[in-house]
């Protein structure tokens, strides 16, 4: 007896090749199962996504593809993981495959049965994790406020909006709610409870994998905490992710791609700093990890339910994408469910949004550990300071007295290299890119202009390239000359024990090296260095115990920004800059926040002076609401790259016009095509065309219904020169 598996490959969205591809094979193949087909000329990773005993109409077993083998020994996908995939694809508008072979460590694409056999093996004697001693996992004593929140979150049947200041306890209450989900006891069979972690970027795991590890190994066993990122080898990967999938690992830490690790035991998904966008993926399917986060927990829950004989009603439900869904039958602790924490300090206006309405559920904690308070914010004018001054005298004087006293200060820039451009004053030559509509910029250490977009690097010309002219300077400031003009100005201080002060930069460029990064963060915590100089990764999440000043000395340039996103994204970085400082209850009260800006009246820094989020956010609200913009009205950007500027714009401008006739295209509103900002990259010219609308539900059906059109844009003559071009749903920047 035959059987016709429908099987989900890696295809690009453009391929034209089906969701899934109809192969023959002599054994009934499980939903969820890994196989090797041929495909082409190659043979490739497959994921069965059903198996019945009949070939689709018209379909002959001349015409048909023998599956090549099959992974045995692996637990196939299970149907929460596939629901997710399924509903992404559809979602962002991807193709399955390519979602879902995406989802997959790489280096498992490549195995065929006898190689993973070994893997798997190999995992066998590292061991399952068994369950807690009583007593080894006690953390900290809790506060109030954190044990209202974990009470809260207990009796929560909808995703939980942790709102809780810089220097609260939002990790206590991470691992807290952790140890109550891996204490929870398992039917015999079952897999055991699992929970995902996730953080923005990658220089935050370090940091939480040590506490969680600290935590939980010593009751749960040495492999039962793994991390998911893009900073391991291709090896890490496919261990940790295997032990996710097996179930011997119980928490995994991750950034955005952990929300597709294989968790069969899945029962709470932390969010940490679910604010920011490093959650959304600007490449390939993009995708929002927070925004599946809380619709993977809806999946989960749908299925806990539904094997404990509950059901659904309709209802409004508090997740984000889908409209009209069901909520949940009933509440309390005794409910079986998958929960979504989403912690922040400073939440994005969509989650806020969602909690007005009461989709989700808030839960404030606005006091600081131990009693700590938020640091003061002093805003130094720079119409009244010395001109051309890097650093104002004021602010100067203040980071010497704290390194005179032993403590540390954290210097703020969100731009690296030495400066931004060099630049002829003779000719006006700037060291713009000769592929790309952006300058590049001058790295001193190694004497380079380096493309921050391209990668294009060259060395630094003796003279100016179009006149001759010798002399060339930089213009602007990026974080290595604020370390070396830094280093000068605070030569003459003194350590309490005599030893002059030291200034380190953190940023992308000197954490490039493998473990520099850990190394750099070791320094700072041991109190080696004064001064951290660092751009927006040493603003977040971070517990720095010894630092008491927090300067921010180039926050003007967002203030007036086009993104209409620019002031969410500016209070939040300045924020969770200004919650580095005072994390010691002890140094609090003296702990402050320094902004040099041109303009002190701007109300972003009246509401920032008060550390008043809400405020903030219900003004941003309200002027959202306004003009109709996100998440009071919903988006897409439908994106061309191709040789020239004008075949991009002919693309989308073709697409605009054959959309006519298009379900829900009276509610769409099609803005003209426009260059990106930075239009050239790499010798490939980008263009964007916004659509919007009011309803979410009348996007999704127009973007399905324009995808076909889409496709036959590409072969219009005046689009010949397309490369390539997207769809970004819930774009995060215009």
């Amino acid at each position: 007896m035959a059987f016709w598996p429908s099987i989900v490959v890696a295809t690009p969205a453009h391929s034209g090749v089906g969701a899934t591809l109809t192969y023959r094979s002599e054994l009934s193949l499980a939903p969820g199962g890994l196989v090797r087909v041929p495909l082409g000329s190659r043979e490739v990773l497959g994921v069965v996504w059903d198996c019945p005993d009949a070939p689709p109409e018209g379909l002959t077993e001349a015409r048909t593809k023998a599956v090549a083998g099959v992974l045995d020994g692996l637990p196939p996908l299970n149907a929460c993981w596939r629901q997710l995939v399924k509903f992404s694809a559809q979602y962002y508008q991807r193709s399955l495959g390519e979602v879902a072979l995406a989802a997959l460590p790489p280096q498992l694409r490549e195995l065929d049965s006898t190689q993973l056999a070994r893997r798997l093996k190999k995992r066998a004697k590292v061991g399952t994790a068994g369950p807690a001693t009583p007593g080894e996992l006690n953390g900290h004593d809790l506060s109030d406020e954190q044990a209202e929140a974990l009470q809260a979150l207990a009796a929560a049947s909808a995703p939980v909006l942790l709102f809780g200041a810089t220097g609260s306890g939002k990790t206590e209450v991470y691992l807290r709610a952790t140890q109550a989900v891996l204490e929870t006891p398992v039917s015999d069979g079952k897999s055991p409870t699992q929970v995902l972690v996730m953080v923005p970027e990658i220089n935050l795991t370090p940091q939480l994998e040590a506490r969680f590890r600290e935590r939980f190994e010593p009751g749960f066993g040495a492999g039962s905490v793994v991390c998911l990122h893009s900073g391991m080898t291709p090896a890490q990967r496919l261990s940790s992710w295997l032990a996710a999938h097996t179930g011997s690992a119980r928490i995994v830490l991750g950034t955005r791609m952990a929300i597709f690790a294989s968790l069969p035991g899945l029962r709470l998904i932390v969010v940490d700093e679910e604010h920011d966008p490093s959650y959304k993926s600007q490449e390939g399917a993009r995708y929002s990890a927070r925004d599946l986060a809380v619709y993977r927990a809806k999946v989960e829950s749908e299925a806990l339910l539904a094997a404990s004989g509950r059901s659904w009603h309709t209802g409004p439900h508090p997740n984000p994408l889908p409209e009209g869904e069901g909520t949940e039958a009933g509440e309390g602790v005794n409910v079986p469910r998958c929960q979504v924490l989403l912690g922040s300090a400073t939440p994005s206006l969509e989650s806020w949004h969602a909690a007005d309405q009461g989709r989700y559920v808030r839960l404030a904690m606005p006091g600081r550990i131990g009693g700590g308070m938020l640091p003061r914010l002093r805003l130094v004018d720079m119409n009244h300071q010395p001109k051309g001054a890097m650093l104002a005298p004021p602010l100067l004087a203040a980071m010497s007295e704290r390194i005179e006293r032993g403590e540390q200060c954290l210097v703020l820039l969100n731009r690296r290299g030495y400066a931004p451009v060099l630049a002829c004053h003779d000719c006006g030559w700037k060291s713009g890119c000769p592929h790309c509509s952006a300058y590049r910029v001058f790295h001193k250490l190694d004497r380079t202009l380096r493309c921050h977009h391209c990668g294009f690097t060259e060395r630094v010309p003796r003279a100016c390239p179009d006149c001759g002219n010798l002399d060339i300077a930089p213009v602007g400031r990026g974080t290595e000359q604020v370390e070396e003009q830094l280093a000068s100005l605070l030569a003459e201080v003194k350590r309490p024990d005599g030893s002059p002060a030291r200034v380190a930069r953190m940023d992308a460029d000197s954490t490039r090296l493998k473990g520099s990064l850990e190394v750099q963060l070791a320094a700072l915590h041991s109190g080696e260095v004064d001064v951290l100089v660092g751009t927006q990764m040493i603003a977040k999440g971070h517990d720095f115990r010894r630092i008491t000043l927090v300067a921010g000395i180039n926050a003007d340039s967002a203030l007036f920004a086009s993104d209409y996103r620019a002031p969410e994204r500016l209070f939040a970085l300045l924020m969770q800059a200004a919650g580095r400082a005072g994390r010691d209850a002890e140094q609090s009260g003296a702990s402050e926040m320094w902004i040099q800006t041109w303009y002190p009246q701007h109300p972003l820094f009246a509401t920032l002076k008060k550390h008043d989020y809400p405020a903030f956010a219900a003004e941003q609200l309200s002027e959202r609401e306004q003009a109709g913009m996100p998440p009071y009205g919903f988006q897409a950007l439908l994106r061309a790259d191709a040789r020239t500027q004008q075949a991009a714009q002919a693309f989308l401008n073709i697409a605009a016009g054959q959309a006519a006739g298009l379900p829900h295209r009276d509610d769409i509103t099609l803005y003209p095509a426009v260059p990106l900002t930075i239009q050239r990259v790499a010798n490939v010219e980008r263009a964007q065309m916004l659509v919007e609308t009011h309803s979410r539900g009348a996007l999704q059906r127009f973007l399905s219904a324009w995808q076909p059109v889409l496709h036959g844009c590409r072969s219009a003559p005046e689009a010949r020169g397309l490369v390539r071009w997207a769809v970004d749903v819930d774009p995060l920047s215009i």
